[in-house]
């Protein structure tokens, strides 16, 4: 069984977007506790080896969240793998890593290697649509949080709004199921009032599409979530 995690904000930079040089060093120099390169569509090996090589001259973790085998690169601290719990395919739980393991067996360092049950919960999202997910109400979501944990053991139960703010108490009651499982929380957090309001009930919280729209939002966001830490 996993442990809790220590690193509780992390911002999430999405290689098919275009970010200037004082943009990545702000966000770089921000005390956040790690980058994830990741993405839903556009991601490709150069995309993401590109801005792996500008994330690198920093002193930061930075960790690929991965959602095309195709777009894996060497030299990163962490893999974040996805299984979408609330998918419809199998496909996106279980398939593509099947996939990805058959082609990089040789190469993949096991301990490296961090699975994410993910939960997507905004309809309108790109990646809800792309993993053919279906809406789940409250307890199913309770109870995908208790696979993540108890059934297949994984490190990360990820409640993934992607653009839209998610709702605080479903936040809190998945947060009282867990207890080795790390929970995460991503989606529609724009100010530090709300990624304080998350960081209250999730052991992580991650920053993104704030990043590309106000910066000095998305910096603020660091010293709030650390308060509650």
């Amino acid at each position: 069984m996993y442990k809790k995690r220590s690193c509780h904000h992390m911002f999430k930079l999405d290689p098919n977007k275009d970010l200037s040089e004082d943009a990545l060093r702000k966000v770089c120099t921000s005390g956040t506790d790690g980058i994830i390169i990741g993405g839903t569509d556009g991601v490709t090996f150069e995309n993401v080896t590109d801005l792996q090589d500008r994330v690198q001259q920093y002193d930061i973790a930075v960790y690929l969240e991965v959602s095309d085998i195709e777009a894996i690169a060497p030299g990163f601290q962490k893999y974040l793998i996805p299984m979408v719990l609330n998918s419809q395919d199998k496909k996106w739980m279980i398939d593509v890593q099947h996939q990805a393991i058959v082609e990089y067996a040789d190469a993949i360092a096991w301990e490296d290697m961090m699975p994410e049950g993910y939960c997507v919960l905004n309809p309108e999202a790109k990646v809800f649509q792309r993993t053919n997910c279906t809406m789940p109400q409250d307890r199913d979501v309770l109870a995908y949080a208790e696979m993540a944990e108890h059934m297949f053991r994984l490190p990360f139960f990820y409640m993934e709004y992607s653009g839209m703010y998610g709702d605080p108490d479903l936040v809190r009651q998945v947060s009282e199921r867990l207890e080795k499982t790390s929970l995460i929380y991503g989606g529609g957090i724009r100010s530090a009032e709300q990624a304080g309001e998350m960081a209250s009930h999730a052991d992580i919280v991650v920053i993104g599409n704030v990043i590309y729209e106000d910066m000095e939002s998305a910096i603020g966001t660091v010293e709030a979530v650390k308060t509650i830490h």
